[in-house]
């Protein structure tokens, strides 16, 4: 083995080729040769008793413990030791582009779905967000932009619909009572003229066509007349009921012949003996006189359904 394949490492050799130590006793250049002990113990030593009272406190040992030759590793490292190689360099994959891949051809239904999946996140996709600020005055310029309601103010009758109900009850009622009262007025008239004549007397409930009743039922003591007028025209008649002990022969004898003489009618009506003579009549019934004189032309007809409706 050559001189210059051996590697001297901290008093050890090594083969530089192989790096296995080659076996001998490694020189030691630190060694020292020993000392008797006699010498040292021959000449009396000093005493080494400390005095805690004026000694110091020792100082806490440190650990760290100096480093000796042989146990550091930061060692430099020989030219002459080839076993070890050089590390590798490493080099960074090209980069792949487009051009590289396949061309694979997609599918139709794949094609759909992705145009869809896109549809889908276009139309989910978050508005940008605005501001506090920008939001309260976008919300009053759209306030402002409106027209202006106007409110309507409830009336009286929206406020208070029970009042206006008994209101309307109440006109009602009483325009009905004021027709009833109206139709019935002549029949009231003469059952106060009655009382106060003191006679049982009646308004006929048949009222020749074209006339009607002028002015008041007028009285006196124990007679009451009912005055008719034409609703066109000044013709008119009155009906007069007094009280009497007559029977139809007193009647003929004392007011039919002395005003008609011979001409005069005699009609028989429901038990009733009625003279009509020149448009005028006379009966008796119940104790009470009844005359219709006049200058309407009354029929007979008209005559007899005056006399059997009172």
């Amino acid at each position: 083995m050559s001189k210059d394949s051996i590697v001297t490492i901290n008093g050890q050799q090594y083969d530089s080729l192989t790096g296995l130590p080659i076996a001998g006793v490694p020189t030691d250049t630190h060694s020292k040769k020993p000392t008797p002990a006699g010498s040292i113990h021959n000449s009396l030593q000093r005493s080494k008793t400390l005095i805690r009272r004026v000694t110091k406190k020792p100082s806490p040992i440190s650990n760290h413990r100096p480093k000796h030759a042989g146990q550091t590793m930061d060692i430099a490292r020989s030219s002459k030791v080839a076993r070890f190689a050089p590390h590798p360099v490493v080099t960074a994959p090209a980069a792949v582009t487009s051009r590289d891949l396949p061309v694979v051809a997609s599918h139709p239904l794949l094609s759909k779905t992705n145009k869809l999946q896109a549809k889908r996140s276009a139309v989910v996709a978050p508005a940008p967000s605005k501001s506090s600020q920008d939001i309260k005055n976008d919300a009053i310029t759209a306030a402002l932009a409106k027209p202006p309601v106007k409110i309507a103010r409830k009336h009286f009758f929206n406020r208070h619909p029970r009042a206006i109900t008994i209101i309307v009850v109440c006109i009602v009622v009483a325009l009905v009572g004021g027709y009833l009262t109206y139709v019935n007025m002549p029949g009231l008239s003469v059952r106060v003229a009655a009382a106060q004549a003191g006679i049982n007397a009646t308004y006929p409930q048949y009222q020749p066509d074209g006339y009607s009743l002028n002015g008041p039922v007028t009285f006196s003591n124990g007679q009451v007349t009912i005055n008719f007028v034409a609703n066109t025209g000044t013709s008119k008649f009155s009906i007069k009921q007094a009280k009497s002990t007559w029977d139809s022969t007193a009647v003929l004898n004392d007011i039919v012949l002395p005003k008609a003489g011979e001409q005069y009618i005699t009609n028989q009506e429901q038990g009733l003996t009625i003279y009509t003579y020149s448009g005028d009549a006379a009966w008796v019934n119940g104790g009470i006189l009844y005359t219709i004189d006049g200058d309407a032309p009354l029929s007979g007809d008209q005559i007899r359904q005056i006399a059997t409706s009172m």
